[in-house]
């Protein structure tokens, strides 16, 4: 699995190595990236920002949670082929972002966050023309988080 923003590794680095797969990890904090080492010491973490991440080396799973609706839109919208690139054929891709396009700033522990994201034909489009077919698109879905969540398959 490749973890594009994957934060200190709690909770999700640490649910997918306990289900017994292999992470690699991307953030753009060293901060974070030092909690992972800690913390899963077994699986491979890279300072970077997902926004031009290039590990030249593709992935069973690629995932963007909780991550990738930090990015403004046409950040979202240019990482596509970055998901292309690092998704093995026949890998999966999930992300989750906003339910219509747009911006918001919310808050987290007090500090201000931001939120963006586009359309979901934008989504659809974009999942397209990077090579994959849409698997699942849930709005809401309690069982999910109440999150909304996209997740594509890369074709070949």
């Amino acid at each position: 699995m490749l973890d594009l923003g994957c934060g200190g590794g709690d909770p999700v680095a640490m649910a997918l190595t306990a289900h017994g797969l292999r992470v690699n990890g991307v953030d753009a904090s060293p901060t974070l990236i030092s909690l992972c080492k800690e913390g899963l010491p077994a699986q491979r973490w890279f300072v970077g920002d997902m926004r031009t991440i290039t590990l030249g080396e593709s992935f069973d799973g690629v995932l963007a949670w909780d991550s990738f609706f930090h990015l403004k839109p046409d950040d979202q919208a240019a990482i596509f082929p970055i998901f292309a690139a690092h998704a093995a054929p026949g890998g999966v891709l999930m992300f989750n972002a906003g339910p219509a396009r747009g911006e918001a700033i919310g808050a987290y522990r007090g500090d201000p966050l931001y939120h963006a994201s586009l359309d979901p034909e934008e989504y659809a489009r974009l999942l397209n023309g990077a090579g994959f077919d849409l698997l699942e698109h849930v709005v809401g879905d309690v069982a999910k988080g109440g999150r909304v969540v996209w997740i594509a398959r890369r074709k070949g």
